[in-house]
């Protein structure tokens, strides 16, 4: 089986870290993975060993309409059995419009949660043979949008546990963000902007440190609101607490550290860096919204609260804080959830089940 999949992001976020998953996986299942990215991008650089063959034609989003007929030439020349679609920005629909016209077998993974029209999805989804959701929160929302249950297959994203189970080097973090031994650090891990909800946190923080005066805030990622975040953060006298740390290729070094990981975010389709934490056996405060109550169980790995809910917020990163105990068996029980239920293992053959489903 030949499969061509599309990767149109850049950095390697969630999305494009879980494609290398799964053409690892897919590559020692004896699939032939061909690989369409843009050029310069992360996941054409970290593929080379899982991959046939890799393309890197001009990607220009979603009005680039030159990318079907771009498409449409690799399919001629590959003559894959299945075309993957993986990203939304520029190969959602140009790569199913692509698809559809070279009769080539096409699959969509749907990783956000954000609603279209009805009569937007009624056109759209008519492009793919099947939907494959990384939540059952996504799927939910695309039945309502009216495409059919036989056509939705919900597999999760996956998580290499092992990677985030390394001990902490508090020399390390210490080092790169001035902490000491005394501080309770917080994590955020979610791009700048507004959908993840930075904000409310922000808005939340101030009576937390007013208790735990200790108390330091990563903020880790990148994104269009640094400008916004950082004066919102000054504005509200939270200088002194917070760091904005940017995008970092060391999470796994980071992540094992944090005595918490707060994502406040008003819609997310899984949340990978939820997993990541889970697996550090950090415990979680997280929205419930999309598919983070599907990875976070209140008062198992961690706290659910309702999406933009400063109050909720507050009292539970304080119910959190005020007990050191409490945290650590949330975090050793999202621990043992990771491990049983998103492994790399589960994901590759749940998209290899599909695509065996609309080959038969």
């Amino acid at each position: 089986m030949k499969v061509l999949h599309v990767e149109t992001g850049m950095n390697l976020y969630g999305g494009a870290k879980q494609v290398q998953y799964l053409l690892q996986g897919l590559q020692e299942r004896g699939i032939e993975n061909v690989l369409v990215s843009p050029r310069g991008s992360e996941i054409a650089k970290l593929a080379g060993n899982y991959i046939k063959r890799g393309y890197t034609p001009p990607m220009r989003g979603d009005l680039d309409l030159g990318f079907i007929f771009r498409l449409r030439q690799i399919l001629k020349q590959e003559r894959p059995d299945i075309l993957h679609l993986h990203s939304r920005r520029g190969a959602d629909t140009l790569g199913g419009i692509a698809g559809r016209l070279s009769a080539v077998q096409t699959i969509l993974t749907r990783r956000v949660d954000n609603p279209e029209s009805r009569f937007i999805a009624a056109i759209k989804y008519r492009l793919y043979d099947h939907v494959i959701t990384i939540s059952e929160g996504i799927r939910q929302v695309l039945l309502h949008e009216g495409v059919s249950a036989e056509r939705l297959t919900c597999v999760h994203s996956a998580v290499d546990t092992h990677v985030w189970q390394a001990p902490c080097n508090r020399q390390t973090i210490g080092d790169a963000f001035g902490l000491h031994e005394h501080h309770i650090v917080i994590g955020v891990i979610a791009q700048l902007i507004e959908r993840k909800g930075h904000r409310y946190l922000l808005e939340a923080l101030p009576a937390v440190v007013a208790q735990h005066p200790n108390l330091k805030l990563l903020i880790l990622g990148k994104g269009p609101l640094e400008s916004a975040i950082h004066e919102q953060i000054v504005s509200l006298g939270l200088a002194e607490y917070v760091i904005l740390a940017g995008f970092r290729e060391d999470l796994e070094s980071i992540i094992p550290c944090l005595d918490l990981v707060v994502h406040p975010a008003l819609m997310e389709g899984l949340g990978v860096s939820l997993l990541q934490a889970a697996s550090a056996g950090k415990p979680i405060i997280a929205s419930r919204a999309g598919g983070m109550p599907e990875v976070v169980r209140d008062a198992e790995n961690g706290l659910l609260v309702p999406p933009a809910d400063v109050m909720a917020l507050q009292q539970a990163m304080l119910h959190l804080l005020n007990d050191a105990g409490y945290r650590r068996r949330l975090g050793e029980q999202g621990r043992a959830f990771m491990a049983s239920a998103f492994s790399i293992d589960a994901m590759v053959e749940g998209n290899l089940a599909v695509y065996q489903s609309i080959l038969a």
